[in-house]
C-alpha cells in the first residue's frame, strides 16, 4: 500500500445497532473500490471485518477492525465496531482514533437502542457525523420515517441529502436534494439523470427548505440573502455544508443497499468531500519535561508522537499495537519512547491492517493509523514519542465493567494457563477485569454484561484451549457484635511429658471502627498471664477474625481485652495461649449478640423517563432504598440514585436491559456495611454451616 499524506486521509468510525449493516457496508465499499472481487457475507463467514472465528461462529462483530478503503486519491480508514453494548469498549477505542463517524441505521428496523447510543458517543467525543440508512432494497424500509424520527430527536441539524426512488417495490434510484435532480442506476452500476417522481416532490421541497435554512445560518450575508428570497448556487451550498458538517452543525442523511451495492459510491464521495481530514483537526498533549501544552495537530513537520488506541493479542500472530500518529512521520526501525513505562523500544516494521491482513509500509504520516508488532511494554491508551520530546496524551475514558461472576478452572492443573490467558485478554480489552478475591477465596471476572463474559469464556476455549466454569459470586459478608461478653477459656492438654496449658479471661465488645478487624488491649495485673504470652494471645485473635464463629466470614469492629488468666511454669507455651485466645474469641463473639453485615452499594441507574417507575419498583424488590431522581444533562433521561445490598445486584444487568428495552445503564460503588435483616442472616448462617464446620476442624 502506498503512503498517504495527512490531507489525503479520513479516519471514520462506523457505529450503530447490531445488525444495522456496518460490516456488510464495508464489504460493499471494498467491492466498489476494487479491493475485493466479490462482497463477503456474515452468513458465509467470509467478510473482511469479521475475520475472527468467534465472530464467524456467532454471526456478529465482537472486535473493532480496521479496513482502509482507497477512494480516488484518498485513503479512508474505516473502523468497523461491534453493535452490541457489551462490547462498548471496542467502540470507544475506535471513536478515540476517529475524526468523524457514520451512524448506520437499518431501513427495515429503524432507530434502535444502538443508534441512540452511537449518537451519544459521538457527542461525548465531539465527532462530526453522517447517517447512512441501509436495507433500502427491502420494500417496507421507510427512509422518510427514519428521517422524521431523527429530526424529532436531534432537531434541524438533520439534513437528508437524498430521497429514494422506488418502482414496483424495487429501489431503483434516488433524488439528490442539493441538485433537485433524480438519478437512476443502470445495469453497470453507474447512474443516469431522471425527473423527480411526483410522490417525491413534497418531501424534496420540505427537505431542501430545511437544508437551505441550515446553509443560511452559516453567515449573516447568507441569512440576508435567504430572507431576501435569493437562491444559493450549488458551490455555495456545498461550501457551507463542508464547514457545517465538519463542525457537527449539520448531519447529512444518506441511504443505500448493501446487498445491491447501491448508494455507497455517493457516500464514499461525500465522505471525502465533507468529513474532515486530520489536517483539519486539533490534537494536543502535554510535554512531560516542561508541562507545557504540546499542539501536535497532526503536523508532519513536528517531532514524532502517537497514541495507542487498541491492542490485539493473538496466540498465533502475537501482539499488535494499533496507533494513530499525532505528529511527525514514523519510519521503519524508529525509536519510540513510552513515558508511562519509562522505556524506549525500536518499533521495527510498520503495518497497515486490512481486517486481519497486515501490509508493510515504509512510513506513516501524521493523522494515519497503523499497527506496530511485539512492543512488549506498550499498552492501550499509552502515548509514544521521542525521548527528547516526551509527550503524554489524555487516556481515553473507557466504560467501567460492573457485571461480574465467579470462575474456576474446569480441569485441575489449568490454573496457571488460565491466569496467563486472562492477562492477555485483559491487555486486549480494558473493559475486562480479573480479580483475585483472597478474602472470600474466589476468582472474579468483570465485564460490561453477561454476553461479554460469556464471550470471554468462548475466547479462553477457542484461543487458549482452557475451560472455566462460571457461578454466582460469594458476597463479602462480614461479622461483628452488638453486645459485650466476658468469657473465660482454659486450654489444658496432657499427653505424657510436657503438656499444654493456657488460661485467659477476656472481654469482647464493639470497637466502633469497622475499618479494622480488631483492637487488642490487656489489663492483666500481678503477672497472672506473663507479658511474653500477650503476643501469642493477639496472634490467636489475628487468626480467629479471618473466619468468625457465626458463618465463617471475616470479623470486624471488635475490641478484645485480656484482663486475667493463669499459666503453668512448665506446660504453658505460646501455642497454648494462642489456642486459648481462639477459644475465648469463639465463645465471646457468640455471647455478644453476633450479627452479619452486608455491603451496601450506592447505585446509579440512568434510564429514559418512561422507565423510572419500573426501575424503582424493581429496586424495592431488591431491598433497595431510592434516594432521589435527577434529570440528566442530555434530556429525556433520569438518573435514579439508590442504595442496594450487593447481594441483590447479581443479574441486575440482564434485568435492567429487559425492563428498559436495552436503554438502561448502571454503575455502583461501595457505600458502607450494614446489618442484614434477621431472615437473611438465618438463611446465610444455615447455608454456611458446612463451611463453619470446616473452620472449626482446622
Amino acid at each position: 500500500m502506498k503512503v498517504f499524506t495527512t490531507d489525503k486521509i479520513r479516519n471514520v468510525v462506523l457505529l450503530g445497532h447490531s445488525g444495522a449493516g456496518k460490516t456488510s457496508l464495508i464489504e460493499s465499499m471494498a467491492f466498489l473500490a476494487g479491493q475485493i472481487s466479490k462482497p463477503g457475507t456474515i452468513e458465509a463467514g467470509n467478510t473482511i471485518s469479521d475475520y475472527d472465528k468467534l465472530e464467524q461462529k456467532n454471526k456478529f462483530s465482537i472486535y473493532t477492525s480496521l479496513v482502509p478503503i482507497i477512494w480516488g486519491d484518498t485513503k479512508i480508514n474505516f473502523l468497523d465496531t461491534p453493535g452490541y453494548f457489551d462490547f462498548v469498549g471496542e467502540a470507544e477505542e475506535a471513536v478515540s482514533a476517529a475524526d468523524a463517524a457514520i451512524i448506520v441505521i437499518s431501513g427495515k428496523s429503524g432507530i434502535e437502542v444502538g443508534t441512540k447510543r452511537a449518537w451519544e458517543m459521538c457527542d461525548k467525543f465531539n465527532l462530526p457525523r453522517m447517517v447512512f440508512v441501509t436495507d433500502m432494497d427491502i420494500d417496507d424500509a421507510s427512509y422518510r420515517e427514519i428521517v422524521e424520527e431523527l429530526q424529532s430527536l436531534y432537531g434541524k441539524k438533520i439534513a437528508p441529502f437524498h430521497l429514494p426512488i422506488r418502482e414496483n417495490g424495487e429501489f431503483v434510484g434516488y433524488v439528490n436534494v442539493i441538485q433537485q435532480m433524480g438519478k437512476r442506476w443502470k445495469a453497470d452500476g453507474t447512474v443516469e439523470h431522471s425527473d423527480v417522481p411526483d410522490y417525491n416532490q413534497e418531501y424534496l421541497e420540505k427537505y431542501r427548505e430545511a437544508l437551505m435554512e441550515s446553509v443560511a445560518e452559516t453567515s449573516e450575508e447568507f441569512m440576508d440573502r435567504y430572507f431576501g428570497g435569493e437562491e444559493f448556487s450549488e458551490d455555495e451550498i456545498r461550501q457551507a455544508l463542508r464547514v457545517n458538517v465538519a463542525s457537527g452543525d449539520i448531519v447529512p442523511v444518506m441511504m443505500g443497499s448493501n446487498l445491491t451495492n447501491r448508494g455507497q459510491y455517493t457516500m464514499l464521495t461525500d465522505v471525502v468531500k465533507y468529513l474532515p481530514s486530520p489536517a483539519d483537526c486539533v490534537i494536543t498533549g502535554i510535554n512531560a519535561n516542561t508541562n507545557e501544552v504540546y499542539e501536535a495537530n497532526y503536523d508532519f513537520s513536528k517531532p514524532k508522537s502517537a497514541y495507542v488506541f487498541k491492542t490485539i493479542v493473538d496466540p498465533f500472530v502475537g501482539k499488535y499495537s494499533l496507533i494513530k500518529v499525532n505528529s511527525g512521520v514514523l519510519k521503519t526501525d524508529d525509536l519510540l519512547y513510552n513515558k508511562h513505562k519509562e522505556s524506549e523500544e525500536k518499533i521495527g516494521k510498520l503495518y497497515i491492517l486490512t481486517g486481519s491482513k497486515p501490509e508493510e509500509v515504509p512510513e506513516v504520516h501524521a493523522g494515519d493509523i497503523c499497527a506496530l508488532s511485539k512492543l512488549q511494554k506498550v499498552a492501550t491508551t499509552d502515548s509514544l514519542s521521542t525521548k527528547a520530546n516526551p509527550i503524554l496524551y489524555i487516556r481515553t475514558p473507557l466504560s467501567v465493567p460492573y457485571t461480574y461472576k465467579r470462575y474456576k478452572a474446569k480441569n485441575k492443573g489449568d490454573e496457571d494457563k488460565i491466569a496467563q490467558a486472562m492477562a492477555k485478554l485483559c491487555a486486549e480489552d480494558l473493559t475486562i477485569k480479573a480479580v483475585n478475591d483472597g478474602e472470600n477465596s474466589q476468582s472474579l471476572i468483570y465485564g460490561i454484561g453477561d454476553r461479554h463474559i460469556d464471550m470471554l469464556v468462548q475466547k479462553l476455549n477457542e484461543k487458549y484451549k482452557v475451560d472455566i466454569e462460571l457461578s454466582q459470586p460469594k458476597i463479602a459478608f462480614k461479622e461483628t457484635i452488638r453486645g459485650k461478653a466476658d468469657v473465660e477459656y482454659k486450654y489444658k492438654k496432657q499427653t505424657g511429658g510436657h503438656g499444654q496449658y493456657g488460661h485467659v479471661k477476656m472481654t469482647f465488645e464493639p470497637s466502633g471502627n469497622m475499618e479494622e478487624h480488631y483492637n487488642f488491649t490487656e489489663s492483666v495485673v500481678g503477672g497472672a498471664v506473663p507479658k511474653n504470652y500477650f503476643p501469642a494471645v493477639e496472634k490467636g485473635l489475628q487468626e480467629a477474625v479471618l473466619a468468625g464463629p457465626l458463618a465463617a466470614y471475616p470479623v470486624v469492629g471488635i475490641h478484645a481485652n485480656l484482663y486475667d488468666g493463669s499459666y503453668h511454669p512448665v506446660d504453658s507455651s505460646e501455642m497454648a495461649f494462642k489456642v486459648a485466645a481462639k477459644g475465648a474469641f469463639k465463645d465471646g463473639i457468640m455471647k455478644a449478640n453476633p450479627i452479619l453485615l452486608e455491603p451496601i452499594e450506592t447505585l446509579k441507574v440512568v434510564v429514559p423517563d418512561t422507565y423510572t417507575g419500573d426501575v424503582m419498583g424493581d429496586l424495592n424488590k431488591r431491598r433497595g432504598r431510592v434516594l432521589g431522581m435527577n434529570p440528566t444533562e442530555t434530556g429525556g433521561k433520569t438518573e435514579v440514585l439508590a442504595e442496594v445490598p450487593m447481594a441483590e445486584l447479581y443479574g441486575y444487568d440482564t434485568q435492567l436491559r429487559s425492563m428498559t428495552g436495552g436503554y438502561g445503564t448502571f454503575s455502583y460503588e461501595l457505600a458502607r456495611y450494614e446489618q442484614v435483616p434477621s431472615d437473611v442472616q438465618a438463611k446465610e448462617v444455615e447455608r454456611r454451616a458446612n463451611k463453619l464446620k470446616d473452620v472449626e476442624e482446622e
